[in-house]
């Protein structure tokens, strides 16, 4: 998902609705660094609260730094879902991670309205440390929907997609626990949503807003872990289920070695989303601008966990989808109109390319075809890459196989060529 200000974008796209989602379950401990890491762990893991013995294998967890805070993750029709445990006593709950957003929320009794979920929506009234925050908080300021009913703060948080979260924003403390059985807990504002619906699926219980907004699950634990930065390396599609992938915060989530391609974040008036600024797409060694008159600003696109595919403006994409048919020798798909408009191949294994080459502003980044040629159904490969009139989108497809970090204390994104499946 993607926020501009308070708005996200979640757009429609038919190989992203029937793929797998990532899951974040937080379970962390205090490193000597200050940092901790995140595990991304598919749903049918055994790691996972969803695991389904008859339908799943079992695996191995893995690690980016020995020493830093560890938590499962897992995945799910193509989200990236994270498990807080929150409240006293604690309740794990799952939400989407999303780079797109800052608001933090779960489903919570009493929920008139709320869209269906398979596990117990979280109840205040049973946690000794769940607190409302008053009309006059800093918090409430911050959330900027924030309103004003009987002296709480109430919020509305809606989404492009008609998706919309309504409730009261509260105090509640998060517990993370490492595979050592160490703990840290911190107080953290979060929405406890009492009227919410839209485009869920009922392992979802909330999202984890990690943008850069003040009020996002990063910019809140920033101070306590050390720094405002974190990094995640995540899962290819189709990868082995028992496999979990990572996010890591704070110090010790630097992304650094041989092989790192950074380029600047760019800061505009809307904090929540991680702008960057690309030049163009190399289809093979054919180079073809993002802009055709050779203008670009800066800022054009930004990354988002919470979307699929990558998007981009309409014409740059008919100029990319032209020159990626003209590598391909075979015929796209034109006769199955649950394809849509999608470039889409019949093929039982993936294309052997072409390879594509992001420019970066100072950063290129080469995409292989398992991260732009994604199978919708079997016998199916499409162009994992849309065109729209909405602001540029650089999903999680092409982000995959990845050590992503993002640094907002020296403002650089940086990408590092990983197997993920091995951390």
């Amino acid at each position: 998902m993607a926020s501009s200000g308070i708005v996200m974008f979640h757009p429609c796209f038919l190989v992203a609705s029937i793929l797998s989602n990532y899951f974040i379950g937080l379970l962390a401990t205090a490193a000597s660094n200050g940092g901790f890491t995140v595990e991304l762990i598919r749903p049918d893991s055994p790691k996972s609260p969803f695991y389904n013995a008859n339908k799943t294998f079992t695996g191995r967890l893995n690690k980016y730094y020995p020493n830093a805070l560890q938590s499962q993750v897992i995945a799910y029709k193509g989200e990236h879902l994270m498990k807080l445990t929150i409240g006293t006593p604690p309740v794990d709950i799952y939400g989407i991670a999303d780079t797109g957003s800052d608001l933090v929320w779960t489903q919570c009794v009493p929920c008139d309205g709320c869209y269906n979920q398979i596990s117990p929506m979280f109840d205040p009234l049973k946690s000794s440390t769940y607190s409302d925050f008053n009309c006059e908080s800093e918090q409430c300021r911050l959330i900027n929907t924030g309103t004003c009913s009987q002296n709480t703060c109430t919020y509305t948080y809606a989404y492009a997609d008609s998706s919309i979260t309504r409730g009261v924003l509260a105090q509640e403390k998060v517990t993370m626990t490492s595979n050592s059985g160490q703990t840290v807990s911190l107080d953290i504002a979060l929405g406890c949503g009492h009227n919410n619906s839209g485009f869920f699926n009922d392992h979802e219980m909330g999202i984890i807003g990690l943008g850069g907004g003040s009020v996002s699950f990063v910019s809140q634990i920033g101070s306590t872990f050390g720094s405002k930065r974190f990094s995640h390396c995540l899962l290819p599609f189709g990868a082995d289920p028992s496999i979990a992938s990572k996010i890591s915060f704070g110090n010790g989530s630097e992304v650094v070695g041989d092989g790192v391609v950074s380029t600047p974040l760019v800061s505009k008036e809307d904090k929540t989303p991680y702008f960057v600024t690309l030049e163009g797409i190399s289809v093979g060694d054919t180079y073809v601008p993002f802009n055709s008159l050779g203008m670009v600003s800066k800022g054009n696109m930004f990354l988002d966990s919470g979307t699929p595919p990558t998007i981009v403006p309409q014409d740059f994409y008919d100029r990319l989808a032209v020159e990626v048919q003209k590598q391909i020798a075979m015929n796209p798909i034109r006769d199955e109109p649950d394809l849509g408009t999608q470039l889409c191949y019949r093929t039982k294994s993936n294309l052997d390319g072409p390879i594509l080459t992001v420019h970066f502003e100072g950063a290129n980044v080469q995409l292989k075809p398992m991260h732009t040629f994604i199978s919708p159904k079997d016998g199916v490969y499409c162009f994992a890459m849309q065109g729209s009139i909405d602001d540029g989108i650089y999903g999680n497809f092409a982000q995959a196989n990845f050590l992503i970090g993002f640094d907002m204390e020296t403002m650089m994104l940086s990408f590092m060529p990983t197997d993920c499946t091995k951390q």
